[in-house]
Formats: structure tokens, sequence, C-alpha cells
């Protein structure tokens, strides 16, 4: 709750000096009163596995009326690197949207390698629907996003059927009563929005799209090549899935903008609702200012369109 407070501080600091004026422009009011009026609560362990506690981070209204969508948010970093609190500023739009968030951490390869980190995701999405009740989140609304590995990981999570069995190893915690009967919290996913997201893990290693994260990922497993197919999006696509939006890059050197692509022709071909921006001269993010806010207009008006946030009235 403090470093989200921090952060906002911070920035509505920033943007007084750069005014020169005393009194609070309209950006900044609306940023005080956004972290005014949520409420957070943090590291809440999801999951304890390789002995690692997994955690996440809520983010609601304060004074919300009845359920409100969720948006699961899910860090990047090529598997390997990053924290859950690299993404607090990107959790501002959504919010502001009207979204509560549930911002997600992973076992990174330091601690496990492949399929560790999709397993974990794949169990927090069954904690949110484990506490919808306590939380106020509607089922019927859950988005999942990420950026880079993230996206990955956001696909993956909304993909990947539970007959694959990367989501066993919190399947007894769904019958929290232990009363004997399986139980499945598992919500079906809305909506993707996906930053730039791997698509096909066994592309990358090998050939000319080869990436040392991956490799790194995936560790010397002697079935690496079949499990690499395993953990890619690209395997999963079919009718039935939920609406995704992609936006990605076409100078990026680090997630190629051939995933993207792959990953649009495959869905569109699948009858599958879905959107492709292609951010033209972007690298993986860093995205100028005009093209950031293009980026968030498209996906306000993807999650509008799918029928998970109001229009403007």
């Amino acid at each position: 709750m403090r470093r989200f407070r921090a952060v906002l501080t911070f920035w509505l600091c920033l943007g007084a000096a750069l005014t020169g004026h005393a009194q609070l422009s309209e950006a900044e009011k609306a940023v005080v009163l956004l972290a005014h009026h949520t409420n957070v609560e943090t590291n809440i362990v999801y999951k304890v596995a390789s002995g690692h506690e997994a955690k996440l981070d809520v983010y609601r209204p304060a004074h919300a009326a009845g359920t409100l969508p969720v948006l699961m948010m899910i860090h990047g970093g090529g598997w390997l690197f990053g924290t859950k609190e690299d993404s607090v500023l990107y959790l501002l739009p959504y919010l502001q949207m009207g979204f509560s968030v549930v911002n997600v951490e992973y076992r990174m390869g330091s601690v496990s390698l492949a399929p560790a980190a999709v397993e974990d995701c794949l169990c927090a999405l069954h904690w949110i629907g484990r506490n919808a009740k306590k939380y106020q989140f509607d089922l019927g609304k859950v988005v999942v996003t990420g950026g880079s590995a993230g996206g990955h990981l956001a696909l993956t999570t909304a993909m990947i059927p539970p007959s694959a069995g990367f989501e066993n190893e919190c399947a007894y915690e769904d019958d929290q009563g232990w009363t004997g009967t399986f139980v499945d919290s598992r919500p079906k996913v809305a909506a993707v929005v996906n930053w730039f997201g791997i698509t096909d893990v066994a592309d990358m290693l090998q050939g000319p799209n080869m990436r040392g994260y991956a490799v790194s990922w995936l560790g010397g497993s002697p079935n690496r090549e079949d499990l690499a197919k395993r953990v890619s999006p690209l395997t999963y696509v079919r009718s039935g899935l939920p609406p995704i939006l992609t936006i990605h890059g076409d100078a990026d050197k680090l997630v190629p903008h051939a995933h993207a692509v792959r990953l649009h022709e495959a869905l569109t071909r699948a009858g599958v609702r879905n959107e492709l921006l292609t951010v033209p001269g972007a690298g993986h993010g860093g995205f100028t200012d005009e093209q950031e806010l293009k980026a968030y207009e498209a996906v306000r008006a993807f999650l509008v369109g799918v029928g998970v946030i109001a229009g403007p009235n």
C-alpha cells in the first residue's frame, strides 16, 4: 500500500514541478483521487512450490458497489527476471477504467525452470475464482494481460485447457472444505491483452529466432522441444477461445513481430475474435508517447467492444 501511494505521489510531485503552479491540474487531481480511493493488499501467498511462496497483490476501489471486472496482470522478464512491483504503474489505466487488479508474481527460472511459470499463473487464476466473493470480482469479466514473457503467460493462462495438466498442483486448494468432491474454481477468461508476448517457444530454441532467455528457461531437459510446444500459445489455438488483442512493435528484436502475426492469422482461421495492433518502427516496448496512448486507446476500445467495460455515455 505504501509503495503504491509513494509511486503516485512521485508522479504527482513531478507533475506539479513541471507545471510550476500551486493548483493541481486535472491529471494530478485524477491521480490523487485514484490513490485515495484504492485499497491495496500486498504479498498474498497463493501457492507454495519448490520451497517458494508465490505472491500476488490486490488493488480494488475502496467503495465499490457490487462486483467489478478483474484484471490479472503478469510481469515480464524472459521468465528469468522481474517482479510484480515492476508492473505497478501499468495498473493505473486499468484502475481508471474501473477494474480491480490482481498483480501476480511467479517462479523465476532461478527457482524452477519451465513449465513452473505457466503452472503458477494458472493457479493464480484459480485463486481469483476461489476469492471472487471476498474481493467482489465479477468472474464473467476476467481479463488477463502482460508484456513479453508476461504476454506469453497471459495467453497460456487463457488458452491452455485443464486437460494439459498444468494446473494439477493447485487442484486440491479448490476443495477448501476437503469435502472429497472435485471442485474447479478456474473462471473462464473473458479477454486477453497481449503486449508483445512469445507465442511459439520452440521457435526460440534454435534457428534465426533463437534467444538465450528461452534456451535458459527450458534448460537441459531431454524433452525440451516437446515441452516448448506444450507451453506455446500457438499449440492451443482453437475455436471458443476468449477475444485476444495483441500489441507488438514491428522492429522488436527480443520477440519477433512474426510471433504476433502468426498468432493473429491462426486465431482468425479458427474463428476467434482477435485484433493485432502493429506499432510501426517500435521495438520491445519503449513506445513513443503517441504510440503508447494509441495502444491504450486500442485496449479500451477492445474491452468495450467485447463487453467487459462500458463505453462512454
